[in-house]
């Protein structure tokens, strides 16, 4: 069952809500709360933690919609809102996506529109869950291997997987959170966390969806690796998606005024994949290593704001899906010559 929180002060549509979505509340697939303020709004979800989705209007008394959006993007980020209102101009609609709106309905209300909304905004809510639990399940798994299967190897055997290792061809990414450095230098270490993990959900979610997978956080940046059939397509679908989504994601929050970007570095080729660790530690990663792995690193460092950059290499194997610009010869750290590298536009 999704339960949804209705957010508007025109008590005649709640019932209409409740005509229009008899069916779906009928057989247990909606289930709606109502609300007639932003502050409202924020009461009934301290009663309701369980709630899925916001449907919000802008104009209302005491807190009107796009305050109760940043509220709700401060406190509450998996939930996700639709703004349904009959202010449907440019500026209202800027404001909300800015804002974290996944969605924008105009009133009337078509409400065959609505309900496709709906179940849409469910699914992103859904996918965001699996994507939190199965990152919330990696790190029990680790703790798990690190201390207690580990303290039971024999060190020949531990040994011995270190050199389990095979060469694959793959796509590696790294993607960094650009002047996120400077937030960490002023603010408090919780709302730095915070902040930072937020961005980090935001960016592992469509690494997931893409499938590819972390291989690890490093300081504000994340190393991602895309592994099987069309992984380099895949990669830069992933990166163009976390671009466009952290371009979404508002200039304040935690009371701090942050604009996130990113910047991103992609690489494909063959790679090392092993158990990369310390025998006397008794701790491994299972990662990926070569020359691969540091240009992509590198050209992650030459990417600007926004900029997604690849090899020459990689350009000629994708230039007929995406849209790129060249940008030119760069000299890259602990290569001997030039590369000529290539922004992603689309």
């Amino acid at each position: 069952m999704a339960k949804i929180l209705v957010v508007d002060d025109e008590t005649d549509l709640q019932v209409l809500i409740k005509q229009k979505f008899r069916k779906r509340i009928r057989d247990g697939s909606y289930e709606f709360v109502f609300a007639i303020s932003g502050r409202d709004a924020l009461e009934q979800l301290e009663h309701h933690s369980d709630v899925d989705i916001v449907l919000s209007d802008i104009n209302m008394p005491e807190m009107d919609g796009l305050t109760l959006l940043s509220k709700l993007n401060d406190t509450h980020s998996i939930l996700k809102s639709v703004i349904v209102s009959a202010y449907g101009d440019m500026e209202n609609i800027r404001t909300a996506m800015n804002r974290g709106a996944f969605d924008f309905v105009t009133k009337p209300i078509n409400f065959t529109d609505l309900e496709v909304t709906i179940d849409r905004t469910l699914k992103h809510v859904h996918q965001l869950k699996e994507t939190l639990k199965a990152i919330k399940e990696n790190n029990i798994l680790k703790m798990y291997v690190d201390e207690t299967v580990l303290n039971f190897m024999d060190s020949r055997e531990f040994e011995s997987s270190l050199l389990e290792n095979e060469t694959v061809e793959a796509t590696v990414v790294f993607i960094d959170i650009c002047s996120f450095t400077s937030i960490s230098e002023t603010e408090k270490p919780d709302i730095v966390v915070k902040l930072l993990n937020n961005y980090f959900d935001v960016m592992v979610k469509e690494i997931i969806e893409h499938t590819g997978y972390v291989d690890k956080f490093i300081g504000d940046a994340i190393m991602a690796v895309f592994k099987g059939e069309y992984h380099l397509d895949r990669a830069i679908d992933a990166c163009l998606a976390v671009r466009s989504q952290i371009a979404k994601l508002p200039s304040v929050s935690e009371n701090v005024m942050f604009k996130p970007n990113v910047s991103i570095g992609i690489n494909s080729g063959e790679v090392v994949s092993g158990n990369i660790g310390s025998a006397n530690l008794k701790r491994l990663d299972y990662t990926v290593i070569g020359d691969v792995v540091n240009t992509a690193a590198r050209l992650q460092s030459a990417a600007g704001p926004g900029q997604v950059i690849i090899s020459e290499k990689s350009h000629e194997q994708i230039k007929e899906s995406f849209q790129c610009n060249k940008v030119g010869e760069v000299s890259l750290k602990n290569k001997s010559n030039p590369m000529v590298i290539y922004e992603v536009v689309e």
